[in-house]
């Protein structure tokens, strides 16, 4: 019965669940990075340049 009472401890045990948490958003972020990297590529494309030509501007 030993076994038994270790084994229902470790399934009780929550310190490690954070984690495990942050694992899974990272997991969830870099899919999302992935699927939409063209999206993403061109939106921050777009920006700069916009910020060169307003930087251009100023000088």
């Amino acid at each position: 019965m030993r076994l038994w009472d270790e084994c229902r401890e470790f399934m009780k045990d929550e310190s490690g669940l954070g984690t495990i948490e942050v694992v899974l958003i990272l997991v969830v972020l870099i899919g999302l990075v992935i699927i939409f990297k063209k999206q993403i590529t061109t939106l921050l494309e777009s920006i700069f340049k916009q910020v060169n030509s307003s930087a251009k501007e100023v000088y």
